[in-house]
């Protein structure tokens, strides 16, 4: 099944079930009324809202209505924890290469993990809002998961178990503020704002036989401006499936209902499939011209990541997204009014 959640003035929104093709939603009110309320009940409330999709695609709801993706917040606006890793190897070996470093051995066997702002997740049509352009401003096209509870030391096979949701991300990035972060050993905190969830969130079913060990096997679709500079796939270079990442992250504490774990920026060793953000490709032109030419992202420009079933239809609909400064300049003052 797929579901989203509907804004309506609170902090939490409102659960909707959404129908296969993104057309068509109905309020799951009597079910659950937030994401996190299905999640915690999920044995019992997931059925339920199952029966509610099934009558949905049938057109049998009795209080459908068309689907409008600007009026979605994130699947799930806040979580208890977002902890985004970095499966994809070949990402950082392409860092590392640009600037002459090597990868360290440890970096094929544990996974690359950091722990996220989650208070304030933004939906998939709400702008990206940074102070400065001069932050350097990158998009990140990534795929999650949403988990129910996982316990303490679960193996990578367990920790699949938990996983309820799918869906994608855009997990922007401040790259110019991210080197004087890491250089106090301590991770990122101001070099990651609010991070942007896809329309829905969709059940593993929905996936058939692009699910497969725990990898989304699909090519997640990155368009920034107008122009697609990504079609990368997900599933064959993920080094680290999820549930490597879940096990990776309760290895000492439990991980409960409503925890969001990111895959990393998709990452291809085939450069001819593009990026998944911009500073993928500017590593590339330094390994191959010796300094990078692609600017960061400006005020005014749009990202918008999706990724396609089988059938050519999206799956989870798409991020789409304009950057807009924290505080817009004033308007300009006419000649008659300073008159």
């Amino acid at each position: 099944m797929k579901l989203a959640t509907y804004k309506d003035g609170s902090r939490d929104g409102q659960l909707v079930v959404v129908s296969r093709d993104l057309s068509q939603a109905h309020f799951a009110t009597g079910i659950a009324n937030t994401m996190q309320q299905a999640l915690d009940d999920w044995a019992f409330i997931a059925p339920q809202l199952e029966d509610l999709f099934v009558s949905l695609n049938q057109g049998k709801a009795r209080h459908m209505f068309a689907f409008d993706p600007k009026m979605c917040m994130a699947p799930l606006p806040r979580a208890y924890q977002w902890a985004d890793g970095s499966a994809y190897i070949n990402h950082v070996e392409l860092v590392r290469r640009a600037r002459n470093a090597e990868v360290p051995p440890s970096f094929y066997t544990d996974p690359l993990m950091y722990q996220g702002g989650s208070d304030d997740f933004i939906g998939p049509c709400d702008d990206v809002v940074v102070a400065d352009e001069a932050y350097g401003i990158d998009f990140e096209s990534e795929l999650c998961v949403i988990t129910g509870d996982v316990a303490m030391q679960a193996t990578p096979e367990q920790a699949l178990d938990g996983v309820r949701l799918v869906l994608l991300a855009n997990d922007v990035s401040l790259r110019n503020l991210i080197p004087d972060e890491l250089a106090k050993g301590f991770g990122f905190v101001q070099s990651k704002p609010a991070t942007a969830f896809s329309p829905v969130a969709i059940t593993l079913d929905e996936l058939g036989d692009q699910w497969q060990g725990g990898r989304v096997h699909a090519t997640l679709q990155s368009t920034w401006n107008g122009r697609r500079v990504g079609m990368c796939e997900a599933g064959a270079e993920m080094t680290f499936h999820f549930g490597q990442l879940i096990a990776h992250l309760c290895k000492t504490r439990r991980v409960r209902a409503g925890s969001v774990i990111g895959s990393g920026t998709v990452s291809n060793k085939d450069w001819a499939k593009g990026y998944s953000c911009i500073a993928e490709k500017r590593c590339i032109e330094i390994i191959e011209d010796g300094k990078a030419t692609t600017s960061f992202m400006r005020f005014g420009d749009r990202i918008r990541i999706e990724m396609k079933g089988k059938d050519g239809a999206s799956l989870f609909g798409a991020i789409d997204q304009a950057v807009k400064p924290l505080h817009p300049p004033a308007a300009p003052v006419s000649d008659d009014a300073q008159a």
